[in-house]
C-alpha cells in the first residue's frame, strides 16, 4: 500500500495537480497569496502557520509592521486561498505579567492536541525564545510560560503526545542572524516544564550546510513522522534558505530514518530571489488529506510574502527513496 497519513480526512484542501515534472513539490500557479496589502499599515506577511477547523481554515501571521515590529495577527479562509487578516495584533491573556508583556513576535506554529489549537512562535523574552499559548477559536488567545531560555527559534510541536508527553522540536541559537543552528527534540509533561533533549540533526553539506530548523508541525503517517524542514547554506551574497524532507521513528522521533541530500524545493521564482531578505523560502504549515495523501505547504518567500506549494506523501517518500542520507 505504499505510506499512509494517519489523520485528518480534508478533500477540499487547496490543491493543483503535478504540473508534468518530476519535481517533488510543485508551487501554486497564482503565488504568491498573501501580500502587505491584507493588513493596513504592513510592510510584510510572511512565516504563517495554517490549520484546518470545522469553518475551513484558520491562522496566526507573521506581520512585520512599517516601524518594522514583528507581530502576530489572527486569520481565517474558507478555502485556504483567500484570507482575511484581523488589522489588529494578537492580545494573549495571561495570569503573569513577566510573561505576557510583548516585546515581538514571529513565525509562528499551529496545531491542534487534543481539545485545544496550540500556537509556538519566537517571542522576545531578553532575546528570542519559544513562547507557547493556545486558543480555541482563534478570537481569544492564552499564553503559556515561554518553553525555554534564550535564545532559540523554531518550536514546533508534534501533533499528538509520544508516549504520554507532549512533544517539541526546536533550534537553540544566538542573539543574532544566527550562522549556525542543529535541530533538537524536547519533552514535556504539562506543556510547561521541558526536558530530555535529544539531538535530532546538524547541517551536512550544500544547500544545509550552515543551519538546519523544523518547518510545519511534523506529519504522521505509516512509515514515520515526515518531517519538512528548512536548510540554509552560505553564498558569496548571504545566506540562502530552501527546504528538506526527513522521516523520523514515530516512537523516537530523534532518530532520523532517512533524510534527504537533495532540496525539495529552492527559490528560484521572482518573489522568492527579491523581497526583504532575497533567496528564503521557509516552509511553516502544511495541512494533508489522509485519503489521498495529498499535502499543501505553506511558506514565507523572501520574507515578504506567503506563498502555497503541493505534494503528496507518496511523491516525498520516494523521492527519501532515491535521495536519501540514510
Amino acid at each position: 500500500m505504499g505510506i499512509r497519513i494517519i489523520g485528518q480526512k480534508l478533500p477540499d484542501l487547496p490543491w493543483e495537480e503535478r504540473p508534468g515534472n518530476d519535481d517533488p513539490v510543485w508551487r501554486y500557479t497564482k503565488n504568491p497569496i498573501i501580500t502587505r496589502e491584507a493588513i493596513k499599515g504592513a510592510n510584510s506577511i510572511f512565516n504563517s502557520a495554517v490549520v484546518a477547523d470545522k469553518n475551513g481554515y484558520s491562522g496566526v501571521f507573521r506581520a512585520d509592521t512599517k516601524e518594522l515590529i514583528m507581530q502576530l495577527h489572527a486569520g481565517r479562509s474558507r478555502d485556504g486561498l483567500s484570507w482575511k487578516i484581523d488589522q489588529k495584533r494578537i492580545e494573549f491573556q495571561s495570569e503573569e505579567p513577566e510573561i505576557s508583556y510583548f516585546i515581538y513576535g514571529y513565525d509562528p506554529r499551529v496545531v491542534w492536541i487534543e481539545d485545544r489549537y496550540y500556537i509556538t512562535w519566537c517571542n522576545g523574552y531578553y532575546g528570542p525564545t519559544i513562547g507557547v499559548g493556545y486558543t480555541y477559536d482563534f478570537k481569544n488567545f492564552y499564553q503559556l510560560e515561554n518553553a525555554f531560555l534564550p535564545f532559540n527559534r523554531n518550536g514546533v510541536l508534534f501533533p499528538r503526545k509520544i508516549n504520554g508527553k507532549f512533544a517539541m522540536l526546536s533550534r537553540p541559537s544566538d542573539n543574532g542572524h544566527t550562522p549556525f543552528g542543529d535541530i533538537f527534540y524536547s519533552e514535556s509533561p504539562d506543556m510547561i516544564h521541558w526536558g530530555c533533549h535529544r539531538h535530532v540533526m546538524s547541517p551536512t553539506t550544500g544547500w544545509q550546510s550552515t543551519k538546519v530548523g523544523a518547518g510545519p508541525v511534523p506529519i504522521e503517517t505509516s512509515e514515520g513522522w515526515l518531517l519538512i524542514y528548512h536548510g540554509v547554506w552560505t553564498s558569496c551574497n548571504g545566506f540562502v534558505y530552501s527546504a528538506g524532507v526527513a522521516l523520523l521513528d514515530l516512537e523516537k522521533p530523534w532518530k532520523v530514518i532517512k533524510r534527504s541530500k537533495h532540496y525539495i524545493l529552492n527559490p528560484r521564482m521572482p518573489y522568492e530571489n527579491v523581497g526583504d531578505v532575497p533567496n528564503v523560502i521557509f516552509p511553516c504549515a502544511s495541512i494533508q488529506d489522509a485519503d489521498t495523501g495529498r499535502i499543501a505547504i505553506y511558506y514565507g518567500a523572501a520574507d515578504t510574502v506567503t506563498a502555497l506549494a503541493f505534494t503528496t506523501a507518496g511523491v516525498l517518500y520516494d523521492f527519501l527513496e532515491e535521495f536519501s542520507y540514510r
